[in-house]
């Protein structure tokens, strides 16, 4: 992790510090995945299956879930099967508890506005997988879809050696999810943009993944015509804000929590000690050499950055520069900071609010905005499954009301077609 000084850099000085990494999206990766996505729309099911033998090794495959779900439910630990439970429940429950309510205002005598949420019909979700298949994001997008009375989900993952990971499977099970397919990377996106096969063109399209599957989803989302996304949901990044209160080993094991998880990964320690940031950094290397996923989180790590700031209120204001995905405040009066934070994806507020804890069931998703997206976009919510419409009931005496006034605005627009509908309601 490099180490700096907030205080010593000038305004390009600090837009280099809290710049993602490059490869992120670099002009080889763009270019690939616009060829795979022309390639699987103008191809359909062909170009799909050529392509995933390539990349994936497997062609893809529709599974059925429950023979898999129910071969792991004897053979994955028994706490790890109370734990998913748990995390089900407890996702469950919050986005339940979330589903908005109807609006409808009397904005004048006889002239009735109402917003009336509705679900969406379909949605294909991206579930990330290769080396570490992620059965807690299906619990994350699955259940909040849900909660929202989407009737139709698609969903696709990467091939295992085996087809269909048995985490996922039951994850799928606890979802009410009969099949998945088996297919990754950028061509699962298109798949679930364009429809390949038995795969069905979905209008929205959720999910994270690597630079590949984020790519993919910003370009099918800027087609005419094209899926909606949730966000853009790439490579995992954290920032832990810390003071002397907090613990070198805990502020340590929480960036390589996420530095683990891909070479761009990115996590930032913003600390007013100097001293407690050369025990967090001595930590972290002691602390990687014996991870399994060692490799990876070293190479994380040379994304990192350790920065050193005057006082908590400059904390802020860089966590607010930076608008990272996952923010833990490990300071000992977390509140005042929370209240300064206007950019993030989700924050761990207190030493006992682990990151892990909402990766995995404390109820809210994890599926959240990268790469300084938390600045205008939120994480997945019930919200990211319906749409709202706007629907207007008038009186016959508010349409002799408002005839008038909407003549006058359309013609001050120069739109006389307007004025004269308007004025239609006047008799």
């Amino acid at each position: 992790m490099t180490p700096l000084n907030w205080s010593d850099l000038d305004g390009s000085g600090r837009a280099a510090a809290l710049a993602r990494p490059p490869a992120r999206r670099s002009p080889e990766l763009v270019a690939g995945v616009s060829a795979i996505l022309d390639d699987v729309r103008s191809g359909g099911w062909d170009a799909l299956w050529r392509i995933a033998t390539r990349i994936d090794g497997q062609v893809p495959d529709e599974v059925a879930v429950a023979p898999i779900s129910a071969a792991a439910r004897k053979s994955l630990p028994a706490d790890a099967i109370t734990a998913m439970e748990l995390a089900a429940a407890n996702i469950r429950r919050f986005h339940e508890a979330s589903r908005p309510t109807d609006t409808r205002v009397e904005t004048m005598p006889g002239l009735l506005v109402e917003k009336a949420w509705r679900p969406l019909d379909r949605v294909g979700l991206y579930v990330p997988g290769g080396a570490t298949p992620l059965f807690s994001t299906l619990l994350m997008l699955a259940l909040p879809a849900l909660a929202a009375g989407v009737r139709e989900i698609v969903v696709v993952t990467p091939p295992t050696a085996g087809g269909l990971d048995p985490a996922i499977a039951l994850a799928a099970e606890l979802c009410g999810i009969d099949s998945i397919w088996t297919v990754g990377g950028a061509q699962a996106i298109a798949a679930l943009a364009f429809g390949a096969g038995g795969i069905p063109a979905c209008p929205k399209i959720c999910g994270p993944g690597n630079a590949w599957v984020a790519e993919a989803k910003t370009q099918v989302s800027a087609l005419s015509g094209g899926p909606a996304i949730d966000m853009p949901a790439g490579p995992s990044e954290l920032m832990v804000i810390a003071d002397r209160s907090a613990s070198p080993a805990t502020v340590a094991a929480d960036l390589l929590s996420q530095a683990e998880h891909d070479a761009s990964a990115q996590v930032l320690l913003v600390t007013e000690c100097e001293e407690f940031r050369s025990a967090v950094t001595a930590e972290v290397q002691r602390q990687v050499a014996d991870l399994p996923r060692a490799d990876l989180a070293r190479r994380s790590l040379e994304h990192g950055r350790a920065i050193l700031v005057r006082n908590l209120a400059d904390a802020a204001a860089v966590a607010n520069a930076y608008a990272p995905e996952h923010l833990c405040l490990a300071v000992a009066d977390p509140e005042p900071l929370v209240r300064a934070i206007n950019n993030a994806g989700a924050i761990f507020a207190g030493h006992a609010a682990a990151e892990s804890f909402g990766d995995y069931l404390a109820g809210s998703s994890h599926v959240l905005p990268t790469d300084g997206a938390a600045r205008a976009w939120s994480g997945i919510t019930v919200h990211s499954f319906m749409k709202a419409i706007s629907i207007q009931r008038v009186s016959p005496e508010a349409g002799r009301a408002l005839a008038a006034p909407a003549a006058a605005l359309a013609r001050l627009e120069a739109l006389e077609a307007h004025a004269r509908a308007a004025e239609a309601r006047a008799a």
